[in-house]
C-alpha cells in the first residue's frame, strides 16, 4: 500500500441535529476539525483529504431488517413534515429532517475511506462518521445510532472480495449491535474494549460467538478508572489472542473517544496518547492489513479533537502530539 492517511468527511454529516442539549450535538465535528488543522503542519502534509461518497439505501438491508429501514423512512418522512427531530426511543436516538442523508453518507464516508486504501491511494484512513452505528443491531436504531455503519461496510468489503475483516471497538459503550449483527459469522472477528458494567449492558467475557461463530467475538470489559497504561497492555495481549485465531484481510476500527478522561458519559482514564500507542501497535502488528478508523462516540468536543489528532498522527507514522 502507498500513499498518505486518508481523512474522509462529507459535509452532510454535520448536520445530522439531535438537539444542542443531546451529547451527539453538531459541535462534535467542528471540535474535530479545528483540532485536526490547528498547529498540525506536519499532519496536514501527509494527509489525503476525501470527500465522502453516501452509500444507496439498498445496502442496510445487508445487515438490518426491512421492519427497522421502514420505521426509519418513517420517522424520516415525519422529521421531514415537521421540520424538528423525531425521537426513535426515549429521546435518545433521534431522526432529525437531514439524519437520513447522514446516515448514508456516514457509511459511505467509511466506505470511501476503505477504497482508497484498497486502491492503493492512501496506507489507511479515518472517517469522520456522524451519526455513529455501534449501536444499532438488524432490528433496531439505539444508543444515538442508526444504522450500524462498520457493519454496513463490513459486508461491502466482503463483496468486493476481502474474506476475513476485523473490527476492533475502544469506544467506552459496548458495540453490542455490531456484536449481534456478526455473533454467528467466522468471516468477521469481533473485539470490543469498553467500559463495564455500563450501558447497554452487554459485552461480557463469556460472550464469544455462537454456532460457526464461536470464538470470533472477544469482548474486554474494563472497570472503572482503567488507565492508560492499563489499556495498553490489554489492547496488546488481546490482539495477540485474537490475530493468534483469526487472519484478517481488513481491520475496522469504531474509534469512540468517550474512553478519554473527562468524557461526561465515560469513566475511563485514557489520554489521546494512549490511543496514539494502541493505534501504532495495531499498524506494527497487521502491516500489511489494510487499517480504516471510523468516529464512534466521544462527547467532550475538545477531549474528541485532541483524540483523533493523535490516532490521524499515528495512521501518518508522526509522534503523538506534544
Amino acid at each position: 500500500m502507498k500513499g498518505g492517511s486518508a481523512l474522509v468527511m462529507h459535509e452532510t454529516c454535520s448536520l445530522h441535529d439531535p438537539g444542542w442539549k443531546h451529547p451527539e450535538h453538531q459541535g462534535r465535528l467542528p471540535a474535530i476539525i479545528n483540532a485536526l488543522y490547528k498547529d498540525t503542519p506536519d499532519l496536514q502534509d501527509v494527509v489525503l483529504q476525501l470527500a465522502g461518497v453516501p452509500l444507496p439505501e439498498s445496502v442496510l438491508h445487508l445487515v438490518h431488517v426491512q421492519p427497522m429501514i421502514d420505521m426509519l423512512v418513517l420517522a424520516r418522512e415525519q422529521a421531514k413534515r415537521s421540520g424538528q427531530s423525531v425521537p426513535l426511543d426515549a429521546g435518545e436516538t433521534m431522526m432529525s429532517p437531514v439524519s437520513w442523508d447522514a446516515m448514508l453518507a456516514a457509511a459511505g464516508s467509511v466506505m470511501t475511506a476503505c477504497d482508497a486504501v484498497l486502491r492503493g491511494n492512501a496506507r489507511n484512513g479515518f472517517a469522520l462518521a456522524r451519526p455513529p452505528g455501534h449501536h444499532a443491531t438488524p432490528d433496531k436504531s439505539m444508543g444515538f445510532c442508526l444504522v450500524n455503519n462498520v457493519a454496513i461496510v463490513a459486508r461491502l468489503l466482503q463483496q468486493r472480495g476481502v474474506e476475513r475483516v476485523l473490527i476492533i471497538d475502544w469506544d467506552v459503550h459496548h458495540g453490542n449491535g455490531t456484536q449481534d449483527i456478526f455473533y454467528e459469522d467466522p468471516s468477521v472477528y469481533f473485539m470490543s474494549f469498553h467500559q463495564s458494567p455500563w450501558y447497554p449492558g452487554t459485552g461480557m467475557r463469556g460472550e464469544t460467538g455462537t454456532g460457526a461463530g464461536v470464538g470470533t467475538t472477544r469482548n474486554v470489559p474494563m472497570a472503572a478508572g482503567t488507565t492508560g497504561t492499563q489499556f495498553q497492555d490489554l489492547f496488546r495481549r488481546e490482539l495477540d489472542g485474537a490475530l493468534s485465531d483469526f487472519n484478517p484481510d481488513f481491520v475496522l476500527v469504531s474509534a469512540g473517544f468517550d474512553c478519554l478522561r473527562g468524557d461526561p458519559l465515560g469513566q475511563l482514564l485514557l489520554e489521546p496518547a494512549d490511543l496514539h500507542a494502541v493505534t501504532t501497535h495495531l499498524l506494527h502488528m497487521l502491516p500489511d492489513v489494510g487499517v480504516v478508523h471510523t468516529l464512534e462516540g466521544g462527547y467532550n468536543p475538545p477531549r474528541v479533537g485532541a483524540g483523533v489528532v493523535d490516532v490521524m498522527r499515528a495512521l501518518a507514522g508522526l509522534p503523538p502530539k506534544p
